[in-house]
């Protein structure tokens, strides 16, 4: 038994309210059993209740046993003078407020439908990843669409908030927050924390003043670490020399990344740090303004030309600095870019979503998302094993949202699949 269950039961009033009575033995009748409240104080305010024959308006507080009213030393804080009713499992004792006078007891012990008890101890003690894997199939899908829906609304905002963030750390400039979360992108799994120390270390706005490409590439390798070993690489000399001048010019002396930051191990070529670095530098070389291409590229199809931008001659022939390799554009590949829209592009837009108060941009990350194909993952396949099956990466995100913020914390009183299950009287395993 968990004190969430305790909130849930008391929120919906899932519990046998015929004579009602405190452990007094007071008659008790609930006309409003108030508003849920996550901050300090008691957990419910502006209940209305009936004990006697007096009407009493205040908050309700709840806990497992009464004793944890002293536990949590609430017999010493004036916030909880204003309860005007302690709800519990089990009344172990009275509790008292501040200046001494009692607090009614409401125990629910036995006032709790078995079934759905014993269903709640089933969801919490589960064994699969999901929870309510044995009642999945027996939840109305309508129930589940829904749910889905809302589990990925609820991710885009989180995101967004995360983008919000970052926004206001960099002092309210959507251009360096536009290039923060891209460079984090663009070291996908493997390399996104020394991408992000990359954008920490080497501003857009010095990256934007440089005049071509050479001097583009200079920077980013040059702060990434990457030109302290180039041997006898002509070009990479060349970078190298690049650097030590605008180093000096920018300032940049100590910000450089050391090179065993990189990971390459088990990597594809194409996947190489070094090969990324010399796809953003053709991004980033381009003279469009980076937030607005972000936030105002139409189409899926043109946030991949964005993406899919060739290198430099240098990097058509090479993966690492002094080893060449067969000439190709080396643009970076479909799959590639389409992860760059789902965590790029899609929590900038629902940031601006949130910041701009413009509901288009979270409609158009929607869109965007139901346009994308991606392959299902560990957590999806756990979906798909139950008969769901994902079809977009609108899909996935939405599976990715509920398992993480419902699923695996075992957060089924918050779920409407979990709620539904926990209201059915006929619903079976």
């Amino acid at each position: 038994m968990k004190e969430d269950f305790l909130h849930y039961i008391w929120q919906h009033q899932y519990f046998d309210k015929s004579g009602l009575r405190t452990t007094a033995g007071e008659p008790l009748q609930v006309l409003r059993p108030g508003f849920y409240h996550a901050d300090a104080g008691p957990d419910f305010k502006e209940a209305l209740l009936r004990v006697g024959q007096v009407e009493w308006s205040g908050s309700v507080e709840l806990h497992l046993r009464a004793s944890d009213w002293y536990r949590h030393q609430h017999q010493l804080d004036g916030k909880y003078d204003q309860v005007v009713l302690h709800v519990v499992w089990e009344a172990d004792q009275p509790v008292h407020r501040t200046d001494g006078s009692l607090v009614p007891v409401l125990e629910l012990k036995e006032k709790i439908d078995l079934q759905l008890r014993q269903t709640y101890a089933q969801l919490q003690l589960a064994g699969s990843a999901v929870p309510c894997a044995a009642f999945w199939p027996a939840v109305p899908d309508i129930t589940k669409t829904q749910m889905l829906e809302r589990a990925l609304v609820e991710r885009l905002e989180a995101k967004g908030e995360q983008v919000l963030e970052l926004y206001r750390a960099t002092g309210n400039d959507w251009e360096q927050t536009a290039y923060m979360v891209l460079l984090r992108g663009f070291g996908f799994k493997i390399n996104q924390e020394a991408f992000a120390q990359l954008a920490g270390a080497l501003p857009l706005a010095v990256v934007r003043k440089q005049q071509s490409l050479v001097q583009t590439e200079a920077l980013l390798f040059g702060v990434a670490g990457f030109l302290e070993e180039v041997g006898e690489d002509v070009y990479g000399k060349e970078l190298g020399k690049e650097y030590a001048f605008l180093c000096h010019k920018h300032k940049l002396t100590g910000q450089e990344l050391k090179p065993h930051q990189w990971n390459f191990l088990r990597l594809r070529p194409a996947n190489f740090p070094t090969l990324r670095l010399a796809q953003l530098a053709a991004l980033l070389h381009r003279p469009q303004a980076l937030f607005s291409v972000l936030l105002h590229t139409a189409s899926v199809q043109a946030y991949e030309d964005i993406f899919r931008v060739p290198v430099s001659v240098y990097w058509q022939k090479h993966y690492l600095f002094g080893k060449e390799s067969k000439a190709s554009r080396k643009r970076m590949g479909k799959s590639s870019a389409r992860n760059l829209i789902i965590n790029v592009v899609v929590p900038l837009l629902a940031a601006y979503a949130a910041f701009s108060g413009e509901r288009q941009y979270l409609e158009k990350a929607l869109y965007l998302l139901e346009e994308l194909k991606e392959e299902s993952n560990k957590i999806t396949r756990q979906y798909e094993q139950l008969g769901w099956k994902a079809k977009t990466a609108a899909d996935n995100q939405a599976a990715l949202g509920l398992f993480k913020n419902y699923c695996r914390p075992v957060n089924c009183l918050r779920c409407a699949i979990g709620n539904k299950i926990l209201k059915a009287k006929n619903l079976t395993v």
